[in-house]
C-alpha cells in the first residue's frame, strides 16, 4: 500500500523550503527597491504556510521510503513547486497570466530554459534572481538536496536517489546516500561561486555574475538579457561559460575523483573521451562551415561554433550567435545535437552520451554477432561487460524517447506553422534545451504558442528532466496495484 502520509509530510517539508528561497528573492528585491518585494513576500508566506500544514498535519515517517513513494514524490514535486513558483510572477505583474507563469517556472525548474518573456531586462532584479534561483535548485535536483537534510526527519533517501537520477549506473561517492548528496552539492556550490567570480572580474556586473552562475551549473539557459550572451562581446566571458557548461555537463562524481587528484579514474572514463570527441568533432563540423560559408574569422568562428555546440550538447541554451542564420546543414546539425545530451550524472538533460554509446557498440557487435553467430561478444564500457538488463533498459528508453519525439511533432505541427518549429519545439523541451528551430529559435521565444501546446510542452519538460521513466510509470495500471 501507498504511504499517502509519507508523501504529504515530504511535500510539505520541501516546499517550505521553496519559500525559503522566495524569501531569499524578496532579500534581492529590497536592495535593489523595484517594487517586487511585497510579491515575494505574498508568495514566499502562502507557500510557507501549505507546507506547514501539510508537513505538520501528518505524522513523521517512520519506515524508509519505498520504490512507489520515491516516483510519486519525485514527479510529484517538479509540478508542485511549479504550481507555487508561478506566484511570484503572478502577484509582481512580471507575468500576468497563469499559463505562461506556469510554462516559464517549471521551464526553470527543470532546467530547460524556453521562456514566454519578451522583454527581459525591464524586468525587476528580484524576478531576475528567481528565474534563475529556479535552475540552480532544478540543476542538481531538488530531491537531492533534500537528501542531505531528510535524515533529520529520521528517514533515508536511496529511493528518491534512484528516482532522480534513473541512469544506466550512478555511481554514489559514499555508502551513505546523505554524504553522496552533500558532496554533490559542495561541488555544484564551490564551481557556481567560481564562476560568478570569474565572470565578474571579466566584466559582468556582480548581479549579472551570480545569476549566469546560477543558470550555467544547472545547464539552464535563463539569462539576465534578451540576447542571452550574445549581448556581452567579450571572448573572456565566452570561454569561461563554455569551461563551465563544459564542467556542468559531465558526471560531477569525476570532478570529484579530480578534486582530490585521482586523474587516472577521470582520465580513463569512456563517457568523459567520448564527451570530449564528441565537442571537437561537432565544433570542428561548424568552424570549418562557418568559415568556408560565412567567411568569418577563424578566432570568432571558433568561439561561435564552440560555443553553440557545447550550450546545446550539455543542454544549457545559451546562445552567442542566431545559428538559423547559418546555412541549413548547420540547423539541422544543431537539432541533432538536441538529441546527444550531456553525460550521466551531470545537470544536462536529453539521451546522454552514456546511453548514446552503449547502442552505437551494441550495434556494431550486432554486426560481428552476424558474421561470427556462436561467438561470445559482450558489450563493455569502462572495461567491465555490460548486462543484458542495462542494455535492455537502454534500448526501451531511447526508443521511447524517439516515439514521445515523433509523436509529439504530429501533435505540435497541429498547432504551429511549420514542421520546422514543430519539431525544434519538441527536441528543445523533451531534452530541457532551451531554444529550437523555426519560430522557437535562438532569437525568438515560446510567446506565441497557443495555451494547449504550452501546457503540451511543459509535460515534455517534466518527462524529459525526469528521463521518462519515472514519470511514465505513474501512468501504468500495476504501479498502482497493491
Amino acid at each position: 500500500m501507498i504511504n499517502k502520509s509519507m508523501i504529504i509530510n515530504i511535500l510539505g517539508y520541501l516546499l517550505m523550503i521553496e519559500a525559503a528561497f522566495m524569501f531569499l528573492s524578496m532579500g534581492v528585491a529590497l536592495i535593489y527597491g523595484e517594487g517586487d518585494a511585497m510579491g515575494f513576500l505574498y508568495s514566499g508566506v502562502i507557500t510557507l504556510a501549505a507546507g506547514g500544514v501539510l508537513y505538520l498535519s501528518t505524522p513523521r515517517p517512520k519506515k524508509g521510503i519505498g520504490k512507489r513513494e520515491g516516483y510519486i514524490i519525485v514527479s510529484m514535486v517538479w509540478v508542485v513547486f511549479s504550481l507555487f513558483g508561478s506566484m511570484p510572477f503572478l502577484w509582481t505583474g512580471a507575468i500576468t497570466n497563469f499559463t505562461d507563469a506556469f510554462f516559464e517556472t517549471i521551464s526553470g525548474f527543470t532546467t530547460t530554459g524556453s521562456s514566454i518573456l519578451n522583454d527581459i531586462e525591464s524586468l525587476p532584479h528580484g524576478i531576475l534572481f528567481w528565474r534563475s534561483i529556479t535552475q540552480w535548485m532544478g540543476g542538481m535536483g531538488i530531491i537531492v538536496l533534500t537528501i542531505a537534510i531528510l535524515p533529520i526527519l529520521g528517514i533515508g533517501g536511496m529511493q528518491l536517489f534512484a528516482a532522480e537520477v534513473p541512469g544506466p549506473a550512478p555511481d554514489k561517492l559514499h555508502p551513505k546516500i546523505r554524504e553522496t548528496a552533500k558532496r554533490l552539492w559542495a561541488i555544484y556550490t564551490f564551481y557556481t561561486g567560481l564562476e560568478a567570480l570569474l565572470l565578474w572580474m571579466g566584466g559582468m556586473s556582480f548581479f549579472d555574475a551570480i545569476c549566469h552562475a546560477f543558470t550555467t551549473m544547472a545547464t539552464g539557459g535563463y539569462s539576465t538579457k534578451q540576447d542571452s550572451i550574445a549581448h556581452w562581446d567579450s571572448p573572456f566571458i565566452h570561454y569561461t561559460i563554455i569551461f563551465f557548461m563544459i564542467l556542468a555537463g559531465m558526471n560531477f562524481t569525476l570532478s570529484y575523483f579530480g578534486m582530490h587528484l585521482r586523474f587516472r579514474k577521470v582520465f580513463r572514463d569512456e563517457e568523459l573521451r567520448w564527451y570530449i570527441g564528441f565537442i571537437i568533432l561537432f565544433a570542428l563540423i561548424v568552424t570549418i562551415f562557418l568559415n568556408i560559408n560565412h567567411r568569418i574569422e577563424t578566432e570568432p568562428s571558433i568561439r561561435n561554433a564552440l560555443f553553440q555546440v557545447v550550450s546545446i550538447m550539455t543542454t544549457t541554451g545559451y546562445v552567442t550567435a542566431d545559428y538559423l542564420s547559418w546555412i541549413p546543414f548547420l540547423g539541422y546539425l544543431i537539432l541533432l545535437l538536441m538529441f546527444i545530451g550531456g553525460s550521466t550524472g551531470s545537470t544536462g538533460g536529453s539521451i546522454k552520451i552514456m546511453r548514446i554509446v552503449m547502442v552505437i557498440k551494441n550495434s556494431y557487435y550486432e554486426l560481428k554477432r552476424l558474421i561470427h553467430p556462436h561467438a561470445v561478444i559482450p558489450v563493455r564500457y569502462n572495461g567491465h561487460a555490460v548486462s543484458s538488463q542495462i542494455l535492455s533498459n537502454i534500448l526501451a528508453f531511447i526508443s521511447i524517447y524517439i516515439l514521445i519525439f515523433a509523436v509529439s511533432v504530429i501533435v505540435m505541427s497541429s498547432m504551429v506553422p511549420t514542421m520546422e518549429t514543430a519539431m525544434g519545439s519538441v527536441a528543445t523541451t523533451l531534452g530541457n534545451v532551451g531554444p529550437g528551430l523555426g519560430s522557437v529559435g535562438p532569437m525568438d521565444n515560446f510567446y506565441h504558442m497557443p495555451v494547449f501546446g504550452k501546457w503540451y510542452l511543459s509535460f515534455l519538460m517534466l518527462i524529459g528532466r525526469l528521463e521518462l521513466f519515472t514519470v511514465l510509470i505513474l501512468f501504468t495500471p500495476s504501479f498502482w496495484k497493491n
